[in-house]
């Protein structure tokens, strides 16, 4: 006779019941079972297996030494050389965890979030280091940043799914006694973290990723060479940009062929202009503002946001060739936050920036694995304990050579 377990009023619906980790156990055996075939040789795989169970735990550091004692292996050995010498691809891996998420978070409504973040390194030899301005630490600082391009869907799952290293251009990307050192291959080129993510947005659409937006902070907002290639692929976009931004006046002045500053258009609006909404939850409830749209020529607009408490300004240029409702635009600005929340995701839960190598290779190899770690963490908060969901059939080949991310 089957028996079910007593309801325990102080339990925690969020706590893991046996039956969620007989859940996570099949899911788990059944991502092994896809990875597997990335890696030639069956140590190689083991190594896989222990690497990716190794940022799923609870350490409260996750690199080489800890993962490999938390393996049982008596020295690091083995899991650094998976990580700087194995030969497998960081680029099949990625897109092992593209087609992971896209099977259980896809949403034609979804959003493409482009950011960067900076890990703090110590020395000169890891690949891209430099003293250089990081958003993520808040100063400048000598780090290494990595551009990433996540995915969110309107019931609220958000999982990473690219990944690029930056090489500043005088201290790496024309140093080739430097690049030689860390690895770097002849053919990486110099790009910057705009040329970065519109790579990232290619491959994203060349794999049919769904998606109705793209969002991205000033960085990217201002760049104008990656607003035409948004534009000439029709992908409609809401970027944040500075109150310095020239923009067509269309509407505002008698000369609408007349540039501009952002700043000066938002003060001809007019109190009835605005309208108060919503644009998502935070730590302290609804996030609330008040916003006015500024029209542009062929689909482009200006959002202009303004804070209740203090009236402080900011602005967005959206490309909305749909002819979206303001609404949408408010809801579509909101989810830009999504991409922090995967960046403290896994930088706490999946290892993120725990990794202590320096080969160019190794880094791509360790941020891809946690990469997947935390879709694997996503994945199981979605996960009924009944009819778990099945993978697809491997579509990533084996590699027996290479590792070029």
């Amino acid at each position: 006779m089957a028996t079910t377990q007593p309801h325990d009023p102080d339990r925690s619906p969020d706590a893991v019941s046996p039956a969620d980790l007989a859940v996570w156990d099949r899911e788990f055996a059944a991502l092994g079972e896809r990875m597997t075939p990335l890696f030639y040789r069956p140590e190689s795989q083991e190594h896989a297996l222990q690497y990716l169970r190794g940022l799923l735990s609870p350490l409260q550091r996750k690199n080489g030494w800890t993962i490999a004692e938390f393996a049982g292996e008596k020295e690091p050995k083995a899991l650094q050389r998976f990580l700087n010498l194995t030969p497998w691809s960081a680029a099949v891996m990625r897109d092992l965890v593209r087609d992971y998420a896209m099977e259980r978070f896809a949403d034609p409504r979804g959003v493409l979030i482009a950011d960067p973040t900076g890990f703090e390194k110590k020395g000169i030899k890891s690949a891209g280091v430099q003293r250089q301005y990081s958003g993520t630490l808040g100063r400048v600082d000598n780090c290494q940043i990595g551009t990433f391009l996540a995915y969110v869907n309107r019931r609220g799952d958000r999982v990473l799914i690219d990944r690029e290293l930056y090489l500043p251009k005088d201290s790496w990307a024309v140093d080739f006694e430097r690049r030689r050192e860390a690895g770097i291959p002849d053919e990486v080129a110099f790009r910057t973290r705009p040329q970065q993510v519109q790579a990232m947005i290619d491959r994203a659409v060349a794999a049919g990723v769904p998606f109705s937006w793209f969002v991205a902070d000033e960085e990217f907002g201002q760049n104008r060479i990656l607003r035409r290639y948004l534009e000439a692929e029709g992908i409609a976009y809401c970027m944040a940009v500075p109150k310095s931004t020239d923009v067509n006046t269309a509407g505002i002045t008698t000369n609408p062929d007349t540039p501009t500053r952002l700043d000066n258009l938002a003060s001809h609006l007019r109190p009835g202009d605005f309208s108060r909404r919503a644009c998502g939850i935070g730590a302290k409830g609804f996030r609330t503002y008040d916003w006015a749209v500024i029209a542009g020529r062929d689909g482009r607009q200006y959002v202009v946001r303004r804070t209740i408490a203090d009236g402080e300004l900011a602005y967005f240029h959206c490309y909305n060739p749909r002819g979206e409702s303001l609404s949408e635009l408010v809801a579509v600005i909101g989810l830009r936050w999504p991409i922090e929340e995967c960046f403290e995701a896994a930088k706490q839960q999946a290892g993120l920036d725990n990794y202590q190598v320096r080969k160019y290779d190794a880094w791509y190899r360790h941020i891809t694995l946690s990469m997947l770690a935390l879709a694997f963490l996503a994945a199981m908060a979605r996960t009924p304990q009944k009819g778990a969901l099945r993978p697809r059939a491997v579509t990533a080949g084996r590699e027996r050579g290479g590792s070029r991310p």
